[in-house]
């Protein structure tokens, strides 16, 4: 059975890791959008990700706009920005599932790892935004080097976290639309684990000069 189809809007989604996503997304058979602070910066990467698919399969919107218009939401902010985001969108995302894909660091000691005091920064979205948004955690230890070839196969599980089984069932939908395995990793408190993993495979690229390390979940049944 093939996943459901989405309306997708990635939540500042023209930095590293959104651009890729959406292709993927896109070239699955989902309505993406790109959300921007501004609605021109957006159609514009929206525009290259087009140019690259050969159809108009994406759009770019303001983050509000995009935030509306979406059955499920991904945010790609780097952490100083996520707070103040989800604040100026906490009303129009009541309802929805929120795929956060934002890591609490500190720069520039990008290569450790940081917990603040809610956790994780998936805990402070869950905790910002209220029990009407179904917070995920997914996509976090995905280089967006990896995602940048819709034909290369990612070689790399992803690691989903949440208080919904539903919510994580559309984030483990999505990663399989990526072209990989989404698995469940528990509950929402364990995402602080997740995130911290991200700064452990940043500093292995950065000690074996590799663009993309990832990880796999040995022993499960295929």
């Amino acid at each position: 059975m093939s996943n459901p189809r989405y309306t997708l809007a990635i939540l500042g989604g023209t930095g590293n890791e959104g651009p890729g996503l959406a292709l993927r997304w896109a070239k699955a058979g989902h309505k993406v959008i790109i959300g921007s602070r501004q609605a021109e910066k957006g159609e514009r990467v929206a525009a290259e990700i087009n140019a690259r698919l050969g159809a108009a399969l994406v759009v770019g919107m303001t983050n509000e706009d995009a935030a509306r218009a979406c059955d499920v939401a991904a945010l790609t902010v780097p952490y100083a920005a996520q707070n103040p985001l989800l604040e100026s969108l906490q009303d129009v995302l009541q309802g929805k599932v929120l795929i956060n894909v934002t890591v609490a660091m500190q720069p520039p000691k990008v290569a450790r790892v940081y917990i603040p005091p809610e956790g994780s920064a998936c805990e402070q979205a869950q905790a910002l935004l209220g029990p009407g948004v179904q917070v995920v955690a997914a996509f976090q230890n995905v280089g967006a080097h990896n995602l940048e070839d819709p034909e290369q196969p990612l070689n790399c599980d992803v690691l989903v976290c949440g208080d919904s089984k539903e919510a994580k069932a559309v984030a483990i939908g999505l990663a399989e639309d990526l072209g990989t395995r989404g698995i469940d990793a528990g509950p929402l408190v364990n995402a602080k684990v997740v995130e911290g993993l991200t700064s452990v495979l940043i500093g292995i690229n950065i000690r074996y000069k590799v663009p993309g390390a990832g990880i796999r979940i040995t022993g499960l049944p295929e």
